[in-house]
């Protein structure tokens, strides 16, 4: 597979200014809950980009046995059999305020040297996609070079999240609201991928991205 390359206008920072002081551009992919974004990353992987995706680094996280010292030290009842029970966990999280300031903490003081250790793990690549779902929300925007959105309307959002979890609108409305607005997370974006139809449309999206994006 011939190997992709940055198109140069889409570097914008030097490492100084670049998330965790890497030294090779970023890319940052995001999108809200059910618009696809996992689909497009795996296409993305598929065309040979080098991928990161901050969901793995955070389960790498957790599999390390300080952070199951952390957790049985702060959220007890989450341990069963040495083991993170995160149903429990989850549950804590989500209704304990400090619990989750506390964890949240020491997740991202810890994020920083994952990163860069999966980074290790790529065949020396000349530039990273990062697959962030809260890209915006944590205000890591402009600590990579460019922005791609994975976008579909909230209303499709809805029907998509209720239709995979099974649930309510009254609960899937709520998850939604726990995200910026896909709407306002389009205009900070340097880049669409629009998902809200067919897969055949979708990988045009991804062949025009693909024409914006490389050489």
């Amino acid at each position: 597979m011939e190997e992709l390359k940055l198109n140069p206008s889409n570097i914008r920072l030097i490492s100084k200014t670049r998330l965790y002081g890497l030294d090779i551009p970023i890319i940052g992919l995001t999108g809200g809950i059910a618009t696809g974004k996992s689909t497009v990353s795996a296409m993305l992987r598929d065309l040979g980009a080098p991928v990161i995706d901050a969901d793995r680094l955070i389960k790498f996280i957790y599999n390390q046995q300080d952070t199951l010292e952390f957790i049985q030290l702060n959220s007890p009842n989450s341990i069963s059999k040495k083991l993170i029970d995160f149903q429990i966990l989850r549950k804590e999280f989500f209704t304990n305020n400090e619990l989750k300031k506390n964890i949240e903490n020491f997740l991202y003081a810890k994020l920083p040297s994952a990163f860069k250790y999966h980074v290790d793990q790529l065949d020396n690549p000349s530039f990273i996609i990062y697959d962030v779902p809260l890209l915006f929300e944590k205000h890591l925007e402009q600590s990579v070079d460019i922005t791609v959105l994975v976008y579909a309307p909230a209303e499709i959002q809805l029907k998509r999240l209720m239709s995979r979890d099974n649930c309510s609108a009254s609960v899937a409305q709520s998850i939604l609201d726990s995200q910026d607005p896909i709407d306002s997370k389009k205009e900070k974006s340097d880049f669409i991928v629009e998902n809200s139809k067919n897969t055949s449309y979708l990988t045009t999206q991804i062949q025009s991205l693909r024409v914006k994006l490389f050489l």
